[in-house]
């Protein structure tokens, strides 16, 4: 009898990723992680563990130093023109948003349809306009971000990285800064995208999430991993993790472990 084959949205084997801010340094080795379409991961590890740059090679936004990182069945070292299809099947959500404080709200958001699609202005303000309407970003359409609050240039990124409607969306850190009502709304529409929302007929996205502390993300249905000491380490279930005897798991279940 033949296998079911299920392709990962994201598969790591062997692999070691590199320091963004210093190429000589590998921040984790020998990785081997496999997400699953319509799974949602989160990824935990105290300050300088490695995160965002575990998430850039997992969005192929760079290659690994060794071993495979394959997106889509897409080998992410060999990314080109050829597999841009691939590529903009994912949203990232940079930490702290990268925006470009230059452009307003609705241009930052308008950015992926106008780059990517070919757009004209007055071709995408139609989309652009519904998505921020969605997120609650209307009010601010016109404002630069560096006008906003932190809590509204979170949701801007976001709202940029969905222009596309991708099928994977990664996020670093994204509670980080946030008060506790625009941690909430987040965290809610992060389910129901997660589950299948409006916005993308009802499709389910594959979700990754990075974070310093594991408290606002316990869910019975998500899967968790840490990132400690340069290892990789997939936990399983809330249910597991609150059971393990791991000082780096207590650790980012504090309090203190979201701050600073």
């Amino acid at each position: 009898m033949s296998e079911t084959f299920f392709p990962s949205v994201i598969e790591m084997r062997g692999t070691d990723i590199g320091s963004l801010r210093d190429a000589s340094l590998t921040v984790a080795g020998d990785v081997n992680w496999s997400v699953r379409p319509g799974e949602f991961w989160v990824v935990a590890g105290q300050q300088q563990s490695g995160k965002s740059d575990l998430l850039m090679n997992a969005a192929g936004l760079v290659a690994p130093v060794r071993g495979s990182c394959r997106i889509f069945g897409c080998e992410t070292g060999s990314f080109g023109e050829a597999q841009l299809a691939e590529r903009l099947r994912v949203g990232f959500v940079f930490a702290g948003g990268k925006l470009f404080n230059h452009l307003t709200v609705a241009e930052n958001v308008a950015l992926p349809l106008r780059y990517q699609k070919n757009l004209t202005a007055a071709e995408a303000a139609e989309a652009v306009g519904a998505l921020l309407e969605l997120m609650e970003l209307a009010p601010f359409a016109g404002s630069t971000p560096v006008n906003l609050a932190v809590n509204w240039r979170q949701r801007t990124a976001l709202a940029r990285a969905l222009a596309l409607q991708p099928e994977l969306l990664l996020l670093d850190n994204p509670l980080a800064g946030l008060g506790v009502r625009h941690r909430q709304w987040l965290r809610q529409f992060l389910d129901r995208l997660w589950r299948g929302h409006e916005w993308f007929d009802g499709r389910p996205l594959t979700l990754v999430v990075a974070t310093e502390d594991l408290r606002p993300w316990q869910d019975a249905r998500r899967k968790f991993a840490l990132l400690h000491e340069k290892k990789f380490v997939p936990l399983g279930s809330w249910a597991e993790i609150e059971n393990m005897d791991h000082a780096a798991i207590r650790e980012l279940m504090t309090e203190a472990a979201g701050k600073g």
